[in-house]
């Protein structure tokens, strides 16, 4: 038999196998804020879509002795009552329907509209982006307050003549995002491939950059509704607002501000309500910015 031949002693044999390197995943930690923000705005929005369904006094019928200080004798009590012996959560309860409603309708309005404009005039350009940034520049340049105070002279208080008011104030913030984040985009491969495939500016637009520039802007929603209700509560401590007996936490305020020195609750209650939903909203904005814009990874 022939014996295979032997290694040689000096050489050396390699054992080693090709392992794919393992890299760990880091999970970016949430802040316990991020949790209590979503928690207090369910809890807001629940109680405002349910607010006939509760166990709730209405808002416009006295429930006890004028600006009684919050007991647990009853759930009408529990917040106490306002100059005129009203449940104050009844009324707060109630008056997250319109802030709410007010801030969501009109931000998502302006978000539409914004988004079109701005789109159109990053993709477009030339004498369109002119145009749209000229509006823009002009609608920015004139005083929020004013012309808030302006259409609530002219028109009707109302929730519609709010919603009006409001939509035009945030309008132009969404065309400079969506015109900015639409040039960022237009540059890319995948659009100078679709546009060289044939694509036309309907197509360009629709599929290729509008669902990357959806995501910065829905983010930016909560942000935009939260100063959309402390513009809702300044008309309605100036008596611009929702006229009475429909509460409002701004209205709320106004009616509570005499009375601040002896019975600070009435003013107190509704500015936690709100100070709590608009930094909510705000912790809201600034996670789902992090969690779904591809221009801060990119």
């Amino acid at each position: 038999m022939t014996q295979a031949p032997k290694a040689p002693a000096d050489a050396t044999v390699d054992h080693r196998v090709a392992v794919d390197p393992v890299v760990t995943t880091v999970r970016a930690r949430r802040s316990p804020l991020v949790y209590l923000s979503y928690g207090w705005l369910v809890v807001v929005i629940a109680t405002a879509l349910l607010a006939d369904l509760l166990p709730l006094a209405s808002y416009a019928v006295p429930v006890g002795p004028p600006r009684q200080a919050p007991g647990f004798g009853s759930l009408d009590l529990l917040l106490g009552t306002d100059g005129q012996g009203r449940s104050i959560l009844s009324r707060c309860v109630y008056g997250a329907q319109v802030s709410l409603v007010v801030g969501a309708v009109a931000g998502c309005l302006g978000a539409v509209v914004g988004t079109a404009l701005g789109m159109f005039a990053g993709h477009f350009g030339g004498r369109c982006d002119a145009v749209v940034r000229l509006v823009a520049d002009a609608m920015l340049a004139f005083p929020p307050l004013v012309l808030l105070l302006a259409l609530s002279a002219i028109l009707t208080p109302s929730v519609r003549t709010l919603l009006v008011g409001l939509t035009l104030l945030v309008v132009p913030s969404f065309i400079r995002l969506s015109r900015a984040t639409t040039l960022t985009w237009e540059g890319r491969d995948f659009v100078l491939a679709a546009r060289n495939m044939g694509a036309g500016h309907r197509r360009v637009l629709t599929r290729e950059v509008l669902p990357n520039v959806l995501p910065s802007l829905g983010a930016y929603v909560p942000v935009v509704m939260a100063a959309l209700i402390v513009a809702e509560g300044s008309l309605s401590f100036l008596g611009m607002g929702i006229p009475p007996p429909r509460p409002s936490w701004g209205g709320m305020i106004a009616e509570g501000k005499d009375a601040i020195a002896d019975s600070p609750h009435i003013v107190l209650i509704p500015s936690v309500v709100i100070f709590l939903t608009v930094f909510a909203l705000n912790q809201a904005g600034d996670h789902l910015r992090h969690r779904f814009d591809r221009t801060l990874r990119d």
